[in-house]
């Protein structure tokens, strides 16, 4: 019985390393949620450098939505808000990928009650985009609301486990928002 036990917990850890070893670090050693979109042509440059810039282009309705995701997406990842909604609110299909950093974006600008609905959008459009629910879950944290982001640790859980990094990624937020509560 011992032995299945230490099989079982050799497997499970086994299991979560492979798991968060596939998935992207942050700088701060957190496992990135997602990974950004590529572009064949501009991940030849810097994100946000000059080089990058001329090579996405200017924010324009012309402009494939793949396009405008890939230059939004790596704005607000950035820290460009402003300009990543100039990119991503010009979307002709506004997908749950879309909808999510237009929320992120919105709420990094300090506009938390703006950017919930526009997360429960996505929510709408894909109920299984656990990016959403995760961005949410911080969102719902910076309210002041830790019991409504437990909720959306548990829905991704249920939805994609426990190793999952959209998972990794708020339950350390939410553990670092404990410890700052006391």
């Amino acid at each position: 019985m011992a032995t299945m036990v230490r099989s079982a917990g050799f497997l499970l850890v086994t299991g979560l390393v492979a798991a968060l070893s596939s998935a992207p670090l942050l700088a701060d050693g957190r496992v990135s949620k997602d990974t950004g979109p590529a572009s064949a042509s501009c991940d030849a440059h810097a994100k946000g450098t000059a080089a990058w810039t001329a090579c996405v282009g200017a924010a324009s309705a012309k402009m494939a939505d793949q396009e405008l995701f890939y230059a939004g997406y790596w704005l607000a990842k950035n820290g460009q808000y402003e300009r990543a909604l100039g990119y991503l609110t010009l979307a002709h299909k506004k997908d749950e990928r879309v909808l999510t950093y237009i929320g992120y974006a919105t709420r990094k600008l300090g506009h938390v009650d703006e950017a919930l609905p526009i997360y429960k959008q996505a929510l709408e459009v894909n109920p299984d985009y656990v990016v959403a629910r995760a961005y949410m879950g911080e969102a719902f944290l910076t309210k002041g609301e830790p019991q409504k982001a437990r909720e959306e640790l548990a829905e991704i859980a249920r939805r994609c486990g426990v190793s999952c990094p959209a998972y990794v990624d708020l339950k350390g937020h939410i553990a670092d928002y404990d410890a700052a509560k006391g």
